[in-house]
């Protein structure tokens, strides 16, 4: 969320930044409604005198002769139509202060300045590509085909037992997808000095909140019925960065850097408006897997936190030697709460085209405002907001895809990455 009082020193700064990533922000109704508050609390807090003065009236009455309830009589009037007033006017700030607060959380975050500016992905800015992909001397078959043919992917049988846009793996296809879990999370641990956690699959609306699925992204999410208010979570995001919430950190809990977790969980979306895209096999998924690394970090770290974090995911692609570019998103196609990010995108052979399997994104302080995760800064004593940095290490899914796709051989066999074989039993090769 963003800071009320930035707002106001300069809403149409904003709604100008805003305005690059294709929101609109009205900057009349929002100075309207943000008067509209400030006045009630202004005439409240001038009737709660008012009401004092009349309570002192009763003591002068009763100090000047007067019978104590008769003097109560005459003020009592003026005290209960004050009354009524104050109870109206803080209705009224009440019903403002909500209103704005609805208005914050549906405004998305500021882009960083060097972020480029651009209507939607075709104006993302390539930073890099590492490895070549490969010329295959045949025609590749796509991840279901080879997915088919070792009778180790079969998204019928997930039909049958939920519905589309959900997998069935076995065999040596299930043991990859395992092995690649345990090798992100080896890597993440014991090289990028991360602490691996496991939280709850289902989170609740505060969470949502606080990451910025909700209020605006109900329709992607999958609720649970009862009035619990609870969800499938989407992404480890929210149940990782939310274990900072309403807390405040003393700088010694930070270390260098900031806290750094890494999460294996599944993760679960409605992929809500995106009807007829990626239909075929595990691209686009309702449930799908993702190593998931999250960094709070002080202010002042968060920018190298941000390509650290990229870094790190980038480390898994060159260990798998997987062709891929870095993308820096324009301000179009940022996310939601994101003030940067870097787009990680991996080659598949099939389709003849670099995929997301990565999205690297630094949030400043906006999730923190939302959920008020905060440090104490030693210098001063006080509380500051922290910063939060965030990116799939990998998405296992797509990752798996790739390895399928880029390891294939003419016979539709998948030759094991040489970094995953201690993970797979010392399997060289599936489909042999």
């Amino acid at each position: 969320m963003l800071d009320i009082k930035v707002v106001r020193q300069d809403p149409n700064r904003i709604s100008e930044a805003l305005a690059t990533r294709g929101f609109v922000f009205n900057v009349e109704h929002f100075t309207a409604l943000d008067a509209r508050r400030r006045q009630a609390d202004i005439d409240s807090q001038s009737l709660l005198a008012e009401r004092k003065g009349a309570s002192k009236k009763i003591g002068v009455l009763v100090g000047g002769g007067m019978d104590v309830d008769d003097a109560k009589a005459e003020v009592g009037e003026t005290l209960k139509k004050i009354s009524t007033q104050i109870d109206t006017l803080t209705g009224q700030a009440k019903q403002a202060q909500g209103e704005l607060e609805a208005l914050l959380l549906g405004m998305p975050n500021i882009p960083a300045r060097d972020v480029p500016t651009g209507a939607n992905e075709a104006d993302n800015a390539e930073v890099l590509r590492w490895g070549d992909p490969q010329a295959f001397e045949f025609e590749v078959r796509d991840h279901v085909a080879l997915g088919e043919r070792l009778k180790q992917l079969d998204g019928e049988m997930a039909g049958k037992i939920t519905g589309t846009r959900f997998t069935v793996m076995y065999g040596g296809l299930a043991r990859l997808h395992r092995a690649l879990v345990q090798f992100m999370l080896d890597l993440h641990t014991q090289k990028h000095g991360y602490e691996e956690v496991y939280v709850p699959y289902i989170v609740n609306r505060e969470s949502l909140v606080g990451t910025g699925q909700l209020p605006k992204f109900e329709e992607d999410l999958f609720k649970l019925s009862g009035e619990q208010g609870l969800y499938l979570s989407p992404t480890a995001e929210v149940p990782v960065t939310n274990i900072a919430r309403d807390r405040i950190f003393e700088d010694a809990e930070l270390g260098d850097g900031g806290m750094r977790f890494v999460c294996h969980t599944p993760c679960f979306r409605s992929e809500a408006g995106s009807y007829g895209r990626d239909t075929r096999g595990m691209i686009r998924q309702h449930q799908f897997e993702k190593v998931e690394l999250v960094r709070l970090t002080r202010a002042f770290e968060s920018d190298e936190a941000l390509e650290q974090l990229t870094s790190h995911a980038e480390k898994v692609l060159q260990l798998l030697d997987l062709p891929y570019r870095k993308v820096l998103l324009c301000t179009g196609d940022l996310g939601f709460s994101a003030t940067k990010t870097y787009d990680l995108e991996v080659w598949l052979p099939a389709q003849k085209t670099y995929r997301e399997i990565s999205s690297c994104s630094s949030c400043g302080d906006y999730q923190a405002r939302r959920m008020q995760a905060r440090w104490r800064n030693p210098a001063t004593g006080k509380p500051e907001l922290m910063h939060t940095v965030n990116g799939s290490g990998l998405a296992v899914g797509r990752t798996l895809v790739a390895i399928m796709e880029n390891y294939q051989s003419a016979d539709g066999t998948i030759c094991i990455p040489t970094i995953l074989r201690p993970y797979m039993g010392d399997i060289h090769e599936l489909g042999a």
